[in-house]
């Protein structure tokens, strides 16, 4: 499964994976003054790690002058806007580690490093990145001449403007561009989120969520390595790491201010309840976990006491259901894919939710919970839902798309 999301109309979601980079061998060639050679190399890797072990230290002791002198003077001012930027944001750690040296020039190199980072509170493990540095040999030492992501890689927040920090009871929220009154407001939402979402998922989770705040639509697909447009009407993503352990980072919640502004009071809680589903669910979601369990579960938290019907929630699969064409299968996940059909992407999440509806009717809302655990819990896709459906359920694949057809059609018809 890529992930989760939210849409403005509708939960609709599409949560992205963090993006981990693995760690490659040195590779390239060193710097003019080192040899072309393996131990050159390894003698350049070694010093401009040091470097930017030296950098990283800085950054974190908030010591600027230690900052300023790992930076080439050209890049002096581009760098030290994000390490001013960086001082609103609650950092326990912040490392490089660098995996390659490419020579670009006499005396130039460009080293590939895996950077990563803990949020004060919030991060177990770090969040990891990879950037690209340029770096040049002035007089026998190294300065930074240059750092960006990799390709593919996301932007951090803070090189797309100012942070600006609000710390709710159970959240943090990270914006820029935004009011206070906004990330405040997100803040509580997300405060509320966490409660509800623990009601109905008593399991171990950390019972708080970071929440990312961008400036745009296109700054959001900046932040998830993508472009921006793949995001229209979407509210909100969740990123995160499945099978991350106890010391995965915290997810992220990454909000589109555009469709998310939109939206009512009701629309806001519904997309921040459901993204906080995805962080709780994290450590029970894995590749064996089809999307409309994981889609059709937080949809189902997110409108759990909250008095709306099926019906009501649910207006795409009930106009398909009362045309007399309801689904004949569960919704698979090549489904929930955006950019097609809006009306059936619609129906697939409704459908998911309202499979997830049926088992908490039906079977209970311990066995939802417990479904959900074994499904994610299996070693792989094949073979997942019908062994919970097995153990957990009592019944065969078969029995339970019969029992959601018959349900749609007493709840929708």
């Amino acid at each position: 499964m890529a992930g989760q999301g939210c849409g403005a109309r509708r939960p609709a979601v599409a949560c992205l994976l963090a993006l981990l980079l693995a760690l490659a061998g040195l590779a390239g060639c060193t710097a003019g003054r080192t040899t072309d050679s393996a131990t050159g190399s390894a003698a350049a890797s070694r010093e401009i790690q040091t470097l930017l072990d030296g950098h990283a230290r800085a950054l974190l002791d908030r010591d600027e002058p230690g900052f300023r002198a790992a930076l080439d003077p050209a890049y002096a001012p581009t760098a030290l806007t994000e390490f001013r930027r960086l001082a609103t944001v609650p950092l326990d750690d912040w490392t490089y580690r660098v995996t390659g040296i490419d020579r670009t020039g006499d005396g130039r190199v460009t080293a590939r490093a895996e950077l990563g980072y803990r949020i004060q509170g919030h991060d177990r493990g770090p969040v990891t990145s990879g950037r690209v540095l340029d770096l040049a040999d002035r007089d026998g030492r190294w300065y930074v001449t240059g750092d960006r992501p990799a390709e593919g890689a996301p932007r951090q927040l803070w090189e797309q403007g100012d942070v600006r920090t609000v710390r709710g009871a159970r959240s943090l929220v990270l914006g820029v561009g935004q009011t206070p009154e906004r990330l405040r407001e997100i803040a509580a939402a997300a405060d509320r989120a966490v409660p509800a979402v623990s009601a109905a998922w008593p399991s171990e989770w950390a019972r708080e969520v970071v929440v990312l705040v961008p400036g745009s639509l296109d700054a959001m697909g900046g932040l998830l390595g993508a472009p921006g447009a793949s995001y229209r009407g979407i509210a909100a993503v969740t990123t995160g790491e499945t099978e991350g352990g106890v010391d995965a980072p915290a997810d992220r919640v990454i909000v589109n201010p555009e469709a998310y502004g939109i939206l009512g009071a009701f629309g806001r809680q519904l997309v921040l309840t459901h993204e906080t589903v995805h962080v709780a669910t994290r450590s029970h979601t894995s590749p064996a976990t089809p999307v409309w369990l994981s889609e059709g579960f937080a949809d189902w938290v997110a409108y759990r006491g909250t008095g709306r019907t099926p019906a009501q929630a649910a207006p795409e699969l009930r106009r398909a259901v009362r045309a007399g064409e309801p689904p004949a299968r569960l919704p698979e996940d090549a489904d929930f894919g955006f950019g097609g059909d809006a009306e059936a992407l619609a129906r697939a999440y409704e459908g998911g939710w309202l499979a997830c509806a049926l088992i908490a009717e039906r079977w209970g809302e311990t066995e939802l919970t417990a479904f959900y655990r074994a499904v994610g819990d299996h070693p792989g896709r094949e073979g997942a839902v019908e062994k919970a459906l097995q153990e957990v359920l009592d019944t065969t694949p078969e029995e339970f798309t019969a029992a959601w057809r018959t349900y749609l059609g007493e709840r929708l018809g």
